[in-house]
């Protein structure tokens, strides 16, 4: 899942929304600079990232991608599922999603200054260019991907992906609804785990 998909599974803990905003920035030792709550929020992000590689239905969407895309697969599928998650964002919040991200980009500049720097960069683009609020709509993800494949080091072809979220649009949109429902029950078990330590 991409970045709304991570913030929504964050819940309302500030310190958690934050950890799993810039999980993939933090890197080796680096983790241990921030406190307790953001460090869990980095763990859960992390956790959340290896349930949804390895999910057989995402797979589904993975395999149906990689004749195209190769190992960039499971990016495109990450950027899709908040396609999903924002269409269909009243079916998963009572709160209006303009109202959801502009309370965390809010927040998240709150801590702008303690972020890595690749996460401040992310940052101000993501809310400039308001990137939550425009997974909404294909043109969104276009950007999204083309954003990714720009910054890859190797040929992806990320910034046509797209045309196969256009193409086959009903088979994207059942896998995310297939697999929703088990990711939150699987970042729900480790909200109750975590209490005796497991993120930590």
């Amino acid at each position: 899942m991409n970045y709304l998909a991570h913030l929504y599974l964050a819940g309302d803990n500030p310190d958690l929304i934050v950890g799993g905003f810039i999980a993939d920035a933090v890197k080796g030792k680096q983790i241990e600079t921030f406190n307790t709550e953001i460090i869990k929020g980095i763990r859960l992000h992390r956790q959340i990232d290896m349930f949804t590689d390895s999910h057989p239905v995402i797979e589904r969407g993975k395999a149906a991608l990689r004749p195209k895309f190769r190992k960039f697969a499971g990016i495109v599928m990450d950027v899709f599922g908040d396609h999903f998650l924002a269409k269909n964002w009243s079916d998963y919040s009572d709160l209006d999603l303009k109202d959801y991200t502009e309370q965390v980009y809010t927040l998240l500049h709150q801590y702008k200054e303690s972020m890595p720097e690749r996460s401040q960069y992310t940052l101000h683009y993501m809310s400039m260019q308001d990137w939550l609020m425009n997974y909404q709509h294909i043109e969104g993800i276009k950007r999204a991907l083309s954003g990714l494949a720009r910054r890859s080091r190797f040929p992806s072809g990320m910034e046509n992906a797209h045309k196969e979220l256009e193409r086959h649009y009903i088979f994207y949109q059942s896998i995310f609804h297939e697999f929703l429902p088990d990711l939150v029950k699987f970042v729900d078990q480790e909200r109750k785990i975590n209490t005796r330590g497991l993120f930590l």
